[in-house]
């Protein structure tokens, strides 16, 4: 965070304040601020969140004998520290990351970036910060800060000397990313896909794209839209972006993308292709595991691009970067027994992504075992779409298909309907049952793909498999 008095946060935020000890309106802090009490330093400001579990004003105490210097608070706390009463904490975070990026921009040269789409948003975060950072100082989310607390967060690590923040804006109801990227109003905003990932919040497809242009929407005249060519509802927001003087590049895996991928070969030790842009052909090494991180790749060198850096020095930067998050097409295990640990997150779009990729990494005389539990908030087209991808997992030729989990046992039923009979697929209502069965399932050769979406808990399962097996 910038250098800010305390009439100053106080004034951006709209509360009250309550100094403590020798403290002034006048006095001056500068450290992280977060609703974390263990991210807490010497001059941090500690945001008291409340919650459905705790509270975050239980733990103003514990912020301040981390070194908190200020409390963002709903209602005064005993505690040894300046406060500032607001009325919805959560709203104070966005109030005051609009007015300390707003600030920095006016000072220097911040360039703001936005990220949004159904899947990929937290891999492009990290491909393109990679690519940034070595050309200034570089704010990018933890993991998948991309929700009302966690974006704000991130915007508040902007400093004096920052010259790049990349936001990750996701969406939980329609207006979300509105409101988000209205704290930053980008230069550069990317869409990568629109799929069915939260589709039963929003009421279908459609209204996932509506949501997902609230951010073609939010940047600012004479910035650039950087749209996923492949993807029809994505590329239609290029005609929102010219009625708002935003100009458009396309990335994708079709010839009229201004940065494509050609030659596209995925291996078990990544994916490699030609990056064509400008009239160049670039070779490109993709460590990151699976052929559907190509798109998220293109999307991050696209805005690079847009940024001033060459191309050829972004395809370098974005070969450098071993996995995309933990979690997250993770390799664990050894090259006997490989675990693919991708149990984050799922839709059926990065679902039916992670069966393709363990297929194609698959040699002959290994076996292919999908460790499969729910993808969750499909709403009414659940039943639909965990079918789908039980016929997949059969149609792939998996030797084995583990399914964990009520809310998974239609995928286990599609299975067994497409023909899967015969013991290769099985249920198991606990991921510690499906433990069990596959410690002594398991056997040289075989790769593993453990994927669902957070809810399920299986990243664990995955984790513990890849210890296990190491």
């Amino acid at each position: 965070m910038i250098r800010m008095t305390l009439a100053e946060v106080t004034h951006a935020v709209g509360g009250t304040l309550h100094t403590h000890g020798s403290d002034t309106p006048e006095t001056v802090v500068s450290g992280v601020v977060d609703t974390d009490s263990r991210e807490m330093g010497p001059g941090s400001v500690f945001v008291a969140k409340p919650g459905d579990v705790t509270d975050g004003h239980l733990f103003v105490g514990a912020a301040v004998d981390a070194g908190a210097s200020l409390a963002i608070v709903q209602r005064q706390v005993d505690a040894p520290v300046s406060q500032i009463v607001v009325e919805d904490t959560v709203a104070s975070l966005a109030s005051l990351a609009r007015e300390l990026v707003a600030r920095v921009r006016a000072r220097g040269d911040l360039r703001v970036v936005g990220i949004t789409g159904s899947n990929g948003k937290t891999t492009t975060k990290n491909l393109l910060a990679r690519i940034l950072s070595d050309e200034g100082p570089t704010v990018a989310p933890r993991a998948s800060f991309n929700n009302e607390v966690g974006a704000p967060v991130t915007m508040l690590r902007v400093a004096e000397d920052t010259r790049f923040l990349v936001s990750e804006l996701g969406a939980s109801r329609p207006g979300r990313i509105a409101e988000l990227a209205g704290l930053i109003t980008p230069d550069i905003g990317a869409v990568l896909m629109v799929g069915l990932a939260h589709a039963g919040g929003f009421g279908g497809v459609e209204a996932t794209q509506k949501a997902k242009t609230e951010l073609v929407q939010a940047v600012r005249p004479g910035g650039t839209a950087v749209l996923n060519a492949d993807d029809p509802r994505v590329a239609a927001m290029a005609a929102v972006a010219t009625e708002r003087g935003v100009a458009v590049r396309w990335f994708g895996r079709g010839p009229t993308a201004d940065v494509r991928a050609e030659d596209v070969e995925v291996t078990a030790s990544g994916t490699t292709a030609t990056i064509v842009t400008d009239g160049r052909r670039i070779p490109l090494r993709l460590r990151v595991l699976g052929e559907h991180h190509v798109m998220n790749a293109l999307a991050a060198i696209t805005v690079a691009q847009t940024l001033g850096v060459d191309a050829a020095v972004a395809v370098q930067r974005v070969g450098t970067v071993e996995i995309a998050e933990r979690w997250r097409m993770q390799p664990l295990g050894t090259d006997r027994i490989r675990i693919i640990n991708d149990a984050y997150n799922a839709s059926p779009d990065s679902m039916a992504a992670a069966l393709r990729t363990v297929a194609q990494i698959t040699e002959p005389g290994q076996r292919k075992v999908a460790v499969l539990g729910a993808m969750s908030e499909l709403g009414e087209q659940a039943g639909e779409e965990h079918d789908r991808i039980g016929l997949q997992a059969v149609r792939l030729r998996y030797e084995r298909i583990v399914v964990i989990g009520s809310a998974a046992r239609r995928l286990y039923l599609a299975a067994i309907s497409e023909g899967s009979w015969d013991g290769e697929a099985v249920f198991f209502e606990t991921a510690d049952e499906a433990f069990d069965y596959l410690s002594s399932e398991l056997r040289d050769g075989d790769r593993v793909l453990v994927k669902s979406s957070n809810s399920a808990g299986l990243r664990f399962l995955g984790d513990r498999l890849g210890e296990s097996f190491s």
